[in-house]
């Protein structure tokens, strides 16, 4: 079954789950990365106050086997279906106006900024109640550099490729 589209541009099944596919895959490899991120800093530089020892330890290794497991898998997934995806929008240019592909980037665009926000309220927040620690920032910094590269990266696609 095939959805008509903006002139001729058909969306196929094909389509819809292949950029599903790509979305899927970088927010898994994102929050995989940054869950990687999180737990080596709460290793390297333990919270003495709040966490337990070898029992705290023994969970940041197991999130980080899992997440290490997920980019193993889901990293590799996301780079080659956005190379199957670029591959076809060289051969038929028409397909970057697709709306699938386009609510999926919005959206996208949208979850980072939100993320970015959260992340600077969450900074300044901290700030102010003077708890700046190398720990929080090194987790601030992790999640502005994911979020804001996900974000620059759509971003610059939408503005290098606008035919609207």
């Amino acid at each position: 079954m095939e959805i008509t589209v903006e002139r001729d541009n058909k969306v196929s099944p094909k389509d819809v789950f292949t950029h599903l596919l790509a979305i899927v895959a970088l927010y898994t490899t994102a929050v995989s990365f940054l869950v990687l991120v999180f737990q080596s800093v709460n290793i390297w530089l333990p919270d003495v106050l709040t966490e337990a020892g070898y029992y705290a330890r023994q969970g940041a290794n197991g999130a980080i086997r899992w997440s290490i497991a997920s980019l193993v898998i889901f990293f590799p997934a996301y780079l080659l279906t956005m190379r199957f995806l670029n591959k076809s929008y060289e051969e038929n240019p028409s397909k970057r106006n697709l709306r699938v592909r386009k609510w999926l980037i919005y959206f996208t665009l949208f979850v980072a900024a939100l993320v970015i926000m959260g992340d600077l309220v969450t900074l300044i927040n901290n700030l102010l109640n003077g708890e700046l620690t190398v720990r929080f920032a090194l987790k601030v910094g992790a999640v502005l550099f994911v979020a804001g590269s996900i974000f620059f990266y759509y971003f610059s696609d939408i503005k290098k490729h606008r035919t609207e």
